[in-house]
């Protein structure tokens, strides 16, 4: 057992150090594989090599990063230990807080996009603290490092770094001064690069989409990206589900809706809350504090998931959504 906690200490990103202590030390600007990444921007997208030699030579590599890539929270804890951490009361006395301070933006997101404003406020309570914990690593320097030196998601990081160099260019920003999450992600929403490009708006109408000194710019956005992927106004998430023989088959692996509530009903399970029978759902299994939860998911909940994959994540937002609403309209 001794030797089974060591070697559980033993991060993937020391592992990765370990088998390349070369590009541990290295100028980004010098290797090989960089000066190609380098060759391709300025070939598909016009950018200068100088600029982008120059850029590279001042990165950093984030030893951190590559860490806390290797141990997502959603990945390592159960749905009791996961919810302690979003659904307390300082949490939802703050969103109830920052509702207060922004209530004509997000009624006029809510009016706009049709995303009601608790989950907005949600969204940015569970990823940055209502803006308080965006991160403050550099995002140059944490997307090369993640997307040179973390082989198991190098590509995925790559396309980011090309995606971020192509945002600083469009949206006139100085890529020096941008910071962000360990994984690159920006501002109240936590946005990557790609969602930016394809998700964020300037919702302040001042002409440039900025996520580190505009609250609209970052409500507008959550809000826009709930709605271009899918989110249907006025329809319900989720209800907890009475399951009349509990057993591990019937919590879905799938995420989406794939079942009519009609159907699981057939099968024993009945949302607590009304749903139509005519409703097409999910049924997630959590591990709670008090033993399994069934939850049974509408098309929004799934909405949620592609913010965030993680069904813990989806659940601490519908969750905390919820009880910031109840105590805002107290």
């Amino acid at each position: 057992m001794k030797n089974q906690l060591i070697l559980k200490k033993f991060s993937v990103a020391t592992l990765l150090l370990c088998l390349f202590p070369f590009y541990a030390n290295a100028n980004y600007s010098e290797r090989e594989d960089v000066k190609q990444f380098i060759a391709e921007m300025n070939k598909e997208y016009n950018f200068d090599v100088k600029i982008l030699n120059n850029w590279m030579k001042g990165v950093k590599q984030q030893k951190t990063a590559l860490d806390a890539i290797s141990r997502p929270a959603e990945g390592v804890l159960t749905w009791a230990k996961y919810r302690k951490i979003f659904m307390t009361d300082k949490r939802i006395n703050k969103g109830v807080q920052f509702w207060k301070d922004n209530v004509e933006l997000l009624a006029r997101a809510e009016k706009k996009y049709g995303v009601p404003a608790e989950f907005i406020v949600a969204i940015i309570g569970v990823e940055t603290y209502y803006g308080k914990r965006a991160g403050s690593y550099p995002i140059l320097d944490a997307l090369t490092t993640l997307g040179f030196d973390y082989p198991p998601r190098a590509k995925f990081f790559r396309k980011q770094l090309k995606h971020y160099l192509l945002m600083v260019r469009e949206e006139k920003l100085d890529i020096k001064k941008l910071t962000g999450s360990y994984a690159g992600a920006m501002g109240m929403p936590q946005f990557i690069p790609s969602s930016f490009r394809s998700y964020a708006v300037d919702f302040d109408g001042n002409g440039v989409r900025d996520f580190w000194n505009s609250s609209a710019d970052s409500i507008g956005s959550v809000a826009n990206y709930f709605k271009k992927h899918g989110w249907s106004k006025g329809k319900q998430v989720a209800s907890r589900a009475v399951v009349d023989k509990p057993s591990d088959e019937l919590g879905s692996k799938k995420m989406k809706p794939h079942k009519t509530v009609a159907e699981y009903k057939q099968l024993g399970v009945k949302p607590v809350d009304p749903f139509n029978d005519t409703d097409v759902a999910s049924l997630l299994k959590l591990n709670g504090k008090k033993g399994d939860e069934y939850w049974m998911t509408l098309d929004n909940f799934y909405v949620i998931t592609r913010y965030n994959h993680s069904p813990l994540y989806a659940m601490a937002v519908y969750q905390l959504s919820q009880a910031v609403f109840d105590k805002y309209n107290k």
